[in-house]
């Protein structure tokens, strides 16, 4: 028999809130998080928006002079880890000794780690010689620095593993946190995604893809708008995600109160293209069917799926064709939306964000919109939640990722009984 697994603390940083209150609230209210860039000069960028994080003060969560050793997504991961801890009850509990700290694991999502580290570094080596790069390049740019951090600022020694699967790596983290509970290896994960990569360089990059919006610069809070028929592309965004998980006896014997159960995990991989899904949606469609199977669930039990929902031309009908072929007649019965009109494409971090409003909806029983949806494509047929929160019970969610290099992952969320 397979050991229950719980979610005992959310933390997230995101373009709508920094806290899990204000990032649940701005998702009902239907507010967009993206706007012009800020950051730096993007007159040279076909695409001028982003969805930023706003008004960040990483001291309620971290000490300024560890803060400086950090890039931005490894200070949003600390900082979403560190509420996720407390909501939990962690930190007392760590401090009283009912909990192994060297039983505590973590698994963090990544992309291309702190890409703005590699950038200005690289720009001083040109500009400078070797001799005038920063000291701390190294220690602040890889992608595993940021399981490291959260390791140190909780004193946890269990395994901190780093997954990189593109967009689909908070999802898989989920999933790697789930099989070290179950397989005995850890008694607590933290486990999420992180990503911030919001420079030139990298917006200039999915440019030359010819991935992201560019036909919004002056609307900015209407360009991010999954399954519409007038959508050009995704917004990328930046924030962090994290939940704390726990094996069901572990969490009876410190009291702890699960918010909902990590019941299921499926993965799969396209084997088809870098970057373009599999137009039958074949890779997506087995990782749901292996979610479903692993948690015990058949497609009527789900009443909620939260969608990748890039507002890309190319993965937004291939979506909706692998959840319907998923779930047969019952895709037409459940509700499906994405809050990426709302934060952006968040990247690593988007699949650990989504699993936390499939947490909240259920605990809420509500359905989360897709915003910006006023002009369905007709390839896109499902019920997508348009505009406005609906209410409504749900007492099993999933939330499905789709990563370059054709990576699937979804997560199967239960309310906990």
């Amino acid at each position: 028999m397979k050991t229950k697994v719980a979610i005992t603390g959310l933390g997230v940083v995101t373009p709508i809130g920094n806290d899990v209150d204000s990032f649940w609230n701005a998702i009902l209210a239907g507010e967009s998080g993206v706007g012009p860039i800020t950051r730096f000069d993007a007159s040279r960028l076909d695409s001028r928006i982003a969805a930023e994080v706003k008004d960040f003060d990483p001291s309620p969560y971290i000490e300024k002079k560890d803060a400086r050793k950090m890039a931005p997504f490894t200070l949003y991961a600390v900082a979403a880890a560190v509420q996720a801890w407390r909501q939990a009850g962690m930190e007392e509990a760590a401090a009283s000794g009912s909990v192994d700290t060297t039983r505590v694991g973590i698994a963090l999502g990544n992309g291309i780690g702190g890409i703005d580290v590699f950038v200005e570094s690289h720009l001083k080596l040109i500009e400078s010689g070797p001799g005038r790069m920063p000291p701390m390049t190294v220690p602040l740019m890889i992608m595993n620095e940021a399981a490291g951090n959260i390791a140190m600022r909780l004193g946890v020694t269990g395994p901190a593993l780093t997954v990189a699967t593109a967009c689909a790596s908070g999802t898989d983290a989920l999933g790697m946190g789930l099989d070290l509970i179950r397989s005995g290896r850890c008694d607590v994960v933290i486990a999420g995604g992180t990503e911030a990569a919001l420079t030139e360089f990298a917006i200039g990059a999915f440019c030359m893809l010819k991935a992201l919006s560019t036909k919004r610069n002056d609307d900015p809070k209407k360009a991010s708008r999954p399954f519409d028929a007038d959508r050009d592309g995704f917004v990328i965004g930046e924030g962090a995600g994290v939940v704390i998980l726990e094996s069901e006896a572990h969490a009876k014997k410190r009291g702890a109160l699960p918010l909902a159960e990590l019941a299921g995990y499926g993965a799969s991989c396209d084997a088809y293209h870098l970057t373009a899904p599999d137009p039958e949606g074949k890779g997506g469609r087995k990782a749901i069917e292996l979610c479903l199977s692993d948690a015990g669930l058949k497609p009527a039990d789900v009443q909620y799926y939260n969608a990748h929902g890039t507002s890309t031309p190319i993965n937004d009908p291939t979506e909706t064709r692998m959840i319907k072929e998923a779930f047969g007649e019952h895709a037409r019965k459940m509700k499906v939306s994405s809050t990426k009109g709302q934060t952006g494409h968040l990247v690593a971090a988007a699949g650990a964000v989504e699993a936390i409003a499939c947490v909240l909806a259920i605990r809420d029983g509500v359905y989360p919109p897709t915003i910006n949806l006023d002009n369905p494509d007709p390839e896109c047929d499902l019920d997508y939640v348009p505009n406005k929160a609906v209410k409504g019970t749900i007492d099993a969610a999933l939330s499905g990722s789709l990563g370059f290099g054709g990576h699937n992952g979804v997560v199967a969320i239960r309310r906990w009984a």
